[in-house]
């Protein structure tokens, strides 16, 4: 591979020795927008350089169709719904390529709620610090581009394309063993995380913030070796692929645990930091958990977002800057001053005062309460658990001063619907049901007759259409002196929505 993304030498696939062998979404892995990707070069031939530049929007880079085959190549693959609970298959690709994902560090993160703007904060401290900074995340909200970042920029459409190109020959000859010894071929995720490994080798980055996909012990990233195992909370989630109850969850996110590692957990139910307790035990890692290590100290309302004071590892930080919304997300914040810590100076090393503030105010969480219209509000989040819809029903309340809310909701399929109802029951006024383009979306209808039954019949309207549903919600919520539409409940959804917002400019 050249090097693509900035200064350093080609990437080697078959390794030149030279590699430092110490070193190899939320959100719900298996929701991904399926319509997005390959559809802005043809929105731009059909709608011409006018019309996209008065909607906002910049024309489509010359590698844009190539970048969309890259997408199209990892969809025609099984899908991140159906993930294979193995590693040999990634490691065995990524052993053909040189084993990229030890040519850095590598910060690695699981947990139920908060991965991905914990892995976003972490990686704008790292960034902050001055190192080159690698940051795989999943889903992505529009363009796949957003799941590998280096330096804070999602990965150039010219960049993803090489580096397929470069890794493709390799898949496919993995996917050939697999087929002989009659396993399936490499998923999605499995070819998606090889790809990631080499792009961050190929860039080259100082570090790569990982976000685990689902789990922890078989998921795809768990072929690197994390200097810091980073937990964020723990709770039931993906029950029938992780376990049914939270020991047993955590006990398979605890893989990402390895010899000599450093862990750092968020504030844990009882049985979970049991089982983290004893995987660092297990492997003579050190162990630090919030409230006991490290504390979020407290968090004030703010123009923007919040200022929140942190006692870190190594240093108390007072009154810092967060522009993200929600008191979970100074919690976030907190685990993440810990994992940077932990990172760059054994935990005995402060942060400068320079480098807390700069990664603080440049951390972003999109899809995370965030504004994307205005007269009225549209807010979107992409809370799709009971856990996420409680902070950001509590988010609501603290931050806004809304006299009206109506949410506009789809939910995919085995998602505790009802237990996502009753959290934002008391922050929503009336629901309007619709559904996302995932095949996996509930029909409206019976959607609605679950959400019927928590919330009652006066408080829904269903409207299957989504930019029906949109347009209902914002008469109704313009309505109010100060009413607000909230768009939630599906990654899908989410970012379908930012999508439209962006091209009807509604801000």
């Amino acid at each position: 591979m050249s090097d693509r993304n900035g200064s350093g030498g080609p990437f080697n696939p078959f390794g030149d020795g030279d590699a430092d062998d110490e070193f190899d979404s939320e959100l719900d892995f298996g929701e991904q927008p399926e319509n997005s990707d390959d559809s802005i070069a043809e929105r731009y031939n059909s709608r011409g350089e006018d019309e996209f530049e008065a909607a906002g929007l910049d024309a489509p880079d010359e590698f844009v169709e190539e970048g969309d085959a890259v997408y199209e190549a990892l969809l025609s693959r099984l899908g991140e719904a159906a993930p294979q609970p193995r590693l040999s298959a990634t490691r065995r690709a990524v052993e053909l390529l040189g084993d990229p994902q030890r040519a850095y560090p590598i910060i690695h993160i699981t947990g139920t709620n908060g991965k991905t703007s914990t892995s976003r904060i972490i990686e704008s401290l790292l960034r902050a610090s001055g190192l080159r900074t690698g940051l795989f995340t999943s889903p992505h909200l529009e363009r796949v581009n957003e799941r590998i970042m280096i330096d804070g920029v999602p990965i150039s459409n010219e960049s993803l394309a090489a580096n397929w190109r470069d890794v493709e020959p390799f898949l496919d000859l993995v996917d050939t063993e697999l087929e002989t010894a009659g396993e399936p071929a490499l998923t999605f995720f499995e070819a998606l995380s090889v790809l990631a490994f080499a792009s961050f080798a190929d860039a080259p980055v100082d570090v790569a913030v990982i976000e685990v996909g689902m789990g922890g012990e078989w998921d795809s990233t768990n072929v690197g070796d994390g200097q810091v195992a980073v937990f964020t909370p723990i709770s039931l989630d993906h029950t029938a692929r992780l376990g049914n109850t939270v020991a047993e969850i955590a006990r398979t996110k605890s893989g990402i645990v390895k010899p000599a590692t450093q862990v750092v957990s968020a504030a844990q139910p009882p049985e979970a930091l049991a089982e983290l307790t004893r995987a660092a035990e297990l492997t003579e890692s050190t162990f630090v958990s919030e409230n006991a290590g490290f504390r979020l100290l407290e968090s004030t309302v703010a123009v923007g977002g919040q200022l929140v004071s942190i006692q870190g590892l190594a240093g108390t930080y007072r009154e810092i800057f967060l522009p993200l919304y929600g008191n979970h997300q100074g919690h976030n914040a907190a685990v993440a001053v810990a994992a940077v810590e932990s990172f760059i100076g054994g935990g005995t090393q402060a942060l400068t005062d320079d480098v807390i503030t700069e990664g603080f105010a440049t951390a972003t969480s999109p899809g995370r309460l965030q504004l994307v219209g205005t007269e009225p509000t549209v807010l979107v989040d992409a809370a799709h658990n009971p856990g996420g819809a409680e902070a950001l029903a509590a988010a609501l309340g603290e931050y806004f001063t809304f006299d009206k809310v109506v949410a506009v909701i789809a939910v995919l399929a085995d998602k505790d619907v009802e237990g996502i109802i009753r959290a934002l029951a008391p922050a929503v006024a009336e629901f309007v049901v619709t559904t996302s383009s995932s095949e996996r979306a509930i029909d409206p209808d019976e959607l609605a007759s679950v959400v019927v039954g928590v919330v009652g019949a006066d408080r829904v309207l269903v409207e299957p259409d989504l930019v029906a549903a949109l347009d209902q919600a914002r008469e109704i919520a313009g309505d109010s002196e100060q009413g607000a539409v909230l768009v939630t409940g599906s990654i899908t959804l989410v970012g379908e929505v930012i999508s439209l917002a962006a091209e009807e400019g509604w801000k």
